[in-house]
């Protein structure tokens, strides 16, 4: 128990005990109210982490369903309690742990890595720019950024921090912290330049279609968005060695070392190319079958593959205590994220919000419209549940605005998507997976996500909004 433990226990609780205090607002269900002043205590409280977040989480869950405050009768809910476990993303985060534990037990991991280090491993930032091109790489064919990132890039770059003796806890920060906050800021920038990157952004013009019938192409969708993108996609390795500056600089000689390494792990072994095979089928599925199978029970299928090939065994899979706890982590996260939308609180969020923007001049309006969109993602974990929650929300409050550039707006609102999966550690797939990974700790990922959600907000308003109408008026 440390000293702040009583401290941290409090707030969360003076949190609570003052929203609850407070008169509930005009048009929200007392319900509501309650069930957000809970929602934020438990916020506060993964901030602070008095206990471990998993059980932060079902405490939550607990309370809300003790109280009655989400569902009419007890069997409702329950139903609600247990929801998040029966997300589909939350099984593929689970998995691609597992696919990480199969790098790690065969040594397929360790030989990429060593490899990625022999060829740019002179320094530490070329490494940061080697786990951006590899995300940037794949990104195009994979609409699941969990796949991609969690699935792929991850179970790869996490070896490459142990090569340099860099491993989560007291010396995360010699370089396994810096690269894996470069994997999770890369995977928001392309997870927004590129349509197919990111399956909210093909979500989101389906709702932008049907509420608008307004169409948007893969085309015009990229060249929209090709500047900051661009800008952003290059600046994100240089940015985070400025703003979490790596302990391990310049690695002299780390490409002859590594070769030296390669040479006393011999020739590929069966187990690893079991391993690269099975990794490569998961790949090729996750590209072309994404519309015949879903990214998750590919995964299902491949990680049944590991066991009956033997890459793991069922006892490596029961004795992975940090899958099982992202698991409990994010699947309470999930529910109690969901849960602001059954009692109301998030219809009658969006529904002010826009009241409030009645009168302003058209460019303020978009401006605040896309900025609360992007920062309301703090209440969600799920970057699907956002956009289905608010998006038609947000679109039906910009058409009753006269003269509103209604693609403009439309589009900015769905490469939020994209952004915003990193500002916190429970705001989507990929976030909750290089959180889990134990190099980035609690606080330093809530303030990275804060101090880069800002940077990618103010370059998506200062330089897309004005670039997006240039193009849009062009075609």
């Amino acid at each position: 128990m440390n000293k702040n433990f009583w401290t941290n226990v409090l707030i969360p609780l003076a949190v609570w005990a003052a929203l609850i205090a407070m008169p509930v607002p005009k048009g929200l269900p007392t319900v509501g109210w309650y069930y957000f002043a809970m929602f934020m205590a438990v916020i506060v409280a993964l901030i602070l982490e008095p206990i471990p977040g998993s059980i932060i989480g079902l405490l939550g869950i607990c309370v809300a369903s003790v109280l009655q405050l989400v569902g009419d009768k007890p069997s409702a809910t329950i139903n609600w309690a247990l929801s998040g476990f029966s997300n589909s993303t939350i099984w593929l985060i689970f998995i691609a742990y597992m696919f990480g534990l199969g790098y790690e037990k065969t040594g397929l991991g360790r030989r990429v890595a060593l490899n990625l280090v022999k060829v740019l491993g002179k320094r530490t930032l070329g490494l940061g720019y080697a786990v951006a091109i590899s995300e940037f790489c794949l990104a195009p064919f994979m609409p699941s950024n969990t796949a991609r990132s969690g699935g792929t890039i991850y179970p790869i770059i996490r070896n490459i921090p142990e090569i340099f003796e860099s491993r989560p806890g007291e010396t995360s920060r010699k370089m396994g912290a810096y690269l894996m906050w470069v994997g999770m800021a890369t995977c928001a920038v392309t997870s927004t330049l590129f349509l197919t990157a990111n399956a909210p952004n093909l979500l989101g013009l389906e709702l932008v279609s049907k509420t608008l019938k307004i169409s948007v192409s893969w085309r015009e969708w990229f060249l929209g968005v090709l500047p900051l993108g661009a800008v952003l996609f290059l600046t994100v390795p240089l940015l985070t060695y400025w703003l979490y500056p790596p302990q391990i600089k310049s690695s002299a000689g780390a490409d002859k070392w590594a070769a030296e390494a390669l040479e006393k792990m011999g020739k590929i072994s069966t187990k690893e190319m079991t391993m690269a095979g099975l990794a490569l089928v998961a790949l090729l599925l996750w590209i072309f079958a994404d519309t015949q199978i879903n990214p998750t029970m590919v995964a299902i299928v491949i990680f049944v593959a590991m066991i009956l090939t033997g890459v793991i065994t069922w006892d490596d899979v029961l004795g992975y205590r940090q899958a099982w706890n992202m698991l409990i982590w994010f699947g309470t996260l999930v529910a109690l994220a969901d849960g602001l939308k059954m009692v109301g609180f998030l219809k009658w969020f969006a529904t002010s919000t826009s009241g409030l923007m009645q009168g302003l001049p058209i460019m303020t309006v978009v401006v605040l419209m896309v900025a609360v969109y992007f920062l309301v993602h703090y209440m969600f974990a799920s970057l699907t549940a956002h956009a289905t929650a608010l998006l038609p929300v947000f679109l039906a409050a910009v058409v009753a605005v006269p003269d509103m550039p209604l693609k403009t707006v439309a589009m900015l609102l769905c490469y939020t998507s994209g952004l915003s999966c990193l500002l916190t550690p429970y705001a989507s797939g990929p976030s909750a997976i290089y959180y889990g990974s134990g190099y980035i700790n609690r606080l330093d990922f809530w303030r990275l996500g804060a101090i880069f959600g800002l940077i990618f907000l103010g370059f998506l308003l200062f330089l897309g909004v004005p670039y997006l109408q240039w193009y849009l008026a062009l075609t």
